[in-house]
């Protein structure tokens, strides 16, 4: 146990100086273009599954909660919302950073989630609007953000250093926990029962993307930078993953049953790609 204790605070303290840079660069561009990328996706119009995804890879906290927002109020169409739901990247970009992950692999990890949520969102909207069921309501944006304080610090180096810690914490608790269970467990056993039950690995791996919490994004990241799972088996849960977008969209769309209609067919894209990819052989 000591051992365990000692080897998940060696590897968190060794991330914290990356991770506050990460942060520090990200609060930054937040700070000066959310605005600015949620005026351009209100106008993107047929446009919108591109312009979201391409959008969607940067991972602003807030951004999937204002499209969210933006679908609820009918501004943007439910292409485009699944899009940056499907595209967003929460907390697997910095720590695929902090963790010092070669950067052509990071950029084949968020190329896959671009395509998948472009090409998603494209289709979506042209099936839609095959079926004329595309409607044009009047905009009605609540602006949910401001209750769930999502960009609470006015300093960037104050949030920074807040996203930090709280992601620190998260990854302390996760990271003893996955050491705990690989040692009671066996590191052969897991990696044998996961690639024996492959298929499997992506349902499990969806249901936890399904969780809006970063601790998901956290979960899964981790167990692919540690071998456990296979990038095929993370891109399944990280697609589904749409961090406070999900907590905002039951929140602000009045409908449950839509909601749920979208949830089941995020999960659905997700995985479905992820056995894709495992499929077809993908690797990086």
């Amino acid at each position: 146990m000591i051992d365990i204790i000692k080897e998940t605070l060696v590897d968190c303290i060794k991330l914290i100086p990356f991770l506050l840079v990460t942060y520090l660069i990200m609060e930054y561009i937040e700070h000066k273009t959310s605005k600015k990328a949620r005026e351009t996706i209100k106008r993107s119009g047929k446009l919108g599954p591109i312009i979201g995804g391409l959008l969607g890879i940067f991972p602003q906290c807030g951004f999937s909660a204002s499209a969210a927002n933006l679908y609820a109020g009918r501004v943007i169409t439910l292409g485009t919302l699944i899009a940056v739901f499907l595209s967003t990247s929460d907390e697997m970009l910095p720590i695929l950073i902090s963790e010092r992950i070669q950067i052509d692999i990071i950029l084949k990890i968020l190329l896959v989630k671009l395509i998948v949520g472009i090409l998603a969102g494209l289709i979506i909207d042209s099936i839609l609007k095959w079926k004329n069921k595309n409607q044009n309501d009047e905009e009605m944006i609540v602006d949910i953000c401001e209750h769930e304080h999502c960009h609470c610090e006015k300093s960037i180096v104050k949030s920074a250093i807040k996203h930090t810690l709280n992601i620190t914490i998260f990854i302390l608790i996760i990271t003893f926990v996955i050491n705990f269970v690989i040692h009671i467990i066996g590191e052969e056993n897991l990696e044998n029962f996961i690639s024996d039950q492959s298929m499997l690995g992506h349902v499990i791996a969806g249901i936890i993307g399904i969780i809006p919490n970063c601790a998901s994004s956290v979960i899964l990241t981790k167990l692919y930078i540690d071998n456990i799972i296979s990038v095929s088996i993370m891109i399944s849960g990280l697609l589904v993953n749409a961090g406070l977008g999900l907590i905002i969209l039951f929140k602000v769309n009045k409908s449950l049953k839509e909601n749920i209609k979208i949830l089941s067919l995020l999960y659905i894209i997700g995985v479905s790609c992820g056995i894709i990819l495992q499929i077809v052989g993908f690797s990086i």
